[in-house]
This record gives C-alpha cells, sequence and structure tokens, in this order.
C-alpha cells in the first residue's frame, strides 16, 4: 500500500465517535494525529485509537509520522483545516513521492444540522451575559414581531423572490427559537422547549398523513384534505366548527374563513344585510360581509382581491406624485 495522509472530517454538530465504519476501520489502523484535544480525541482513544497531539508545524509532523508508519489520518478541526490541505497538497505535488493526500468524511451534517446551531446561538444570546434585549422579552411583547414577519414573508411570495423569502422565513425562524428559549424560562409546570415544539409538529405531521405514514391509501386531494379535517375533529373537543379560527387575523380574512368554516359543515346562515343595520358603521360591515360572502360563492379569495387592487391604486399615486 502507498504512502497516505487522510484527513479525516467530520461533523462537529454530531456526537463525538459517531462515525462511519470506513472511518472507524482507518483510526483503528494508522495513527492518528490532531492539533488539539477534543471529545472526539477522547472517544478514540476510549476505543483504542492511537492519538497524539501535534504541537508545531501540522505538515511536517505528518510527513515524519508517514515515513515512520507508512500511513497517518490527521483530525480536522471544525472548519475542515483548509489551509493545512492546502499546504499539504502543494507539499505533495512538489514531491510526488512522499504521500497520497485522502479526504475522508468520518461523519457529515444530516439535513436540518444548522437549526441545531439556531438554537444554540439563541440559547447563548437569552442567557446570562448575553443580549440583553432577547433576556427582557416576553411572549406579548414579541407577538407583533412575529406577525410582522410573517407578513414580510408572505410580500416575498407575492413578489415571487425567492432569495427574499429564504431570509424573511429566517426572521419567522428566529421568532420560533426565541419564543422556545424564553418558555424555557416559564414556572415550573409551564415550561417547555424548541424540542417540545418540534416533537409536536411530528407527531402531529404524522398522525394527520395516515397515507404516508401508516399504509393508509391515498385518494384525491380533496379525500386527503376531508380525511386531515376529520383527524383533526378527533383530537381537539371543540363545541364550534370556528373553534380554532385565529380572530387576530385581518377582518377581511377573518370573515373568509368564518364563512368557510360554516359553509364545511353545511351551514346555511346568510350574512345580514346592509340596509337592516342603522348603524353606519354596521351597515358598512355588513355590506363588506356580503362582498365576502359572494366572493366566496364565486371562488375568489377577497383577501388577495383587495390586496391587488390596493396595490395598483398604491402604483397609481406613485405615478401621479411623478407627474
Amino acid at each position: 500500500m502507498s504512502a497516505r495522509i487522510v484527513l479525516l472530517v467530520t461533523s462537529p454538530r454530531l456526537p463525538a465517535g459517531l462515525l462511519t465504519a470506513a472511518a472507524w476501520d482507518v483510526v483503528r489502523r494508522h495513527p492518528v494525529l490532531a492539533g488539539a484535544e477534543s471529545e472526539l480525541t477522547t472517544a478514540l482513544r476510549a476505543a483504542g485509537a492511537e492519538v497524539r497531539l501535534v504541537d508545531g508545524p501540522a505538515t511536517q509532523a505528518l510527513l515524519d509520522a508517514v515515513a515512520a508508519h507508512g500511513a497517518v489520518v490527521w483530525l480536522a478541526g471544525p472548519a475542515g483545516d483548509e489551509s493545512l490541505a492546502r499546504e499539504l497538497g502543494l507539499r505533495l505535488a512538489r514531491e510526488p513521492g512522499l504521500a497520497e493526500l485522502e479526504l475522508m468524511y468520518g461523519s457529515w451534517d444530516p439535513p436540518g444540522a444548522r437549526l441545531l446551531d439556531a438554537v444554540a446561538v439563541m440559547d447563548r444570546l437569552a442567557s446570562p451575559g448575553g443580549d440583553p434585549w432577547k433576556r427582557a422579552q416576553t411572549h406579548q411583547s414579541l407577538a407583533g414581531f412575529l406577525l410582522e414577519e410573517c407578513y414580510e414573508a408572505y410580500d416575498a411570495i407575492s413578489a415571487g423572490d425567492t432569495d427574499a423569502l429564504r431570509e424573511e422565513l429566517g426572521d419567522v425562524l428566529l421568532q420560533v427559537v426565541l419564543h422556545a428559549r424564553l418558555a424555557e424560562e416559564l414556572p415550573e409546570g409551564q415550561r417547555w422547549t424548541v424540542d417540545d415544539v418540534a416533537g409536536g409538529l411530528v407527531d402531529k405531521m404524522v398522525r394527520r398523513n395516515p397515507h404516508v405514514f401508516s399504509g393508509a391509501e391515498a385518494g384525491s386531494i380533496e379525500e386527503i384534505e376531508a380525511n386531515w379535517e376529520r383527524i383533526k375533529r378527533s383530537e381537539k373537543t371543540r363545541e364550534s366548527v370556528l373553534d380554532g379560527v385565529a380572530l387576530s387575523q385581518p377582518a377581511l380574512a377573518l370573515a373568509a374563513k368564518i364563512l368557510d368554516r360554516a359553509g364545511r359543515v353545511g351551514l346555511a346562515v346568510p350574512p345580514p344585510l346592509g340596509d337592516s343595520q342603522t348603524d353606519p358603521e354596521a351597515r358598512l360591515g355588513a355590506s363588506l360581509l356580503g362582498t365576502v360572502a359572494a366572493a366566496r360563492e364565486a371562488g375568489l379569495d377577497p383577501e388577495a382581491a383587495l390586496r391587488r387592487a390596493a396595490l395598483a391604486y398604491a402604483d397609481a399615486v406613485r405615478a401621479a406624485e411623478k407627474a
């Protein structure tokens, strides 16, 4: 076997020692060098691997180890030690007989691994010695920010700007992670964590998608939606079809949601007529509700329609300003 230097890269987000079979094989067969002590060096020694710390230039230490043993493993740091890899590559290119350079991934980040970073950063910010502003917040003080970030994500979707959407969803995620971190400080018996949030979401997705997770037969989209609603009703004890409707949403969208919920169960409750109202505000409200009901009958989204008209009017106002 030709002499070789193995740069072993591992994920800092996974438990130390959680390596591939190939990585375990190479660290057990060859001496291992590292730049500093870590949880991984401890785990390798506990498993019987020979691990030695390098005090001085890593490149020369690796070449000396190759000359003595034929092969050596370098435990790359969290950043991957790109400068060392570049230096080794240039040296071995000038002297091709010294050794071969091999990059091996002993473990890698699973999808969603950066969410762990987000949780860790928020924990630092919201802990003693972190950001005083975040530590001073409550669920109530942050409520408006959560709505604002959701609206900004909605604007990005409406504009078809996927780059902006990625950023805005990050701001929404910030709110989720911050709320979860603050909940860890609630009184005993009321506390919950971001894992409780994620766990509840996972359980809900599995329960409400039996056609994916339980082998149930998948029908049309309409049948899947109806099954979702059936499962949802069985999970929650509700006295009214309107229970669970977000009452703080914009009034136009709220009216459409209430009409939709009533229509789902076949309740024929006609909206009030505007002419029957004596109070001017009540008359206007009844008239607007009637318009929303007519939009629903026509299969139109009144919120989207009014938004489109308002934005077009805003463009006209800007044009008039310039003129």
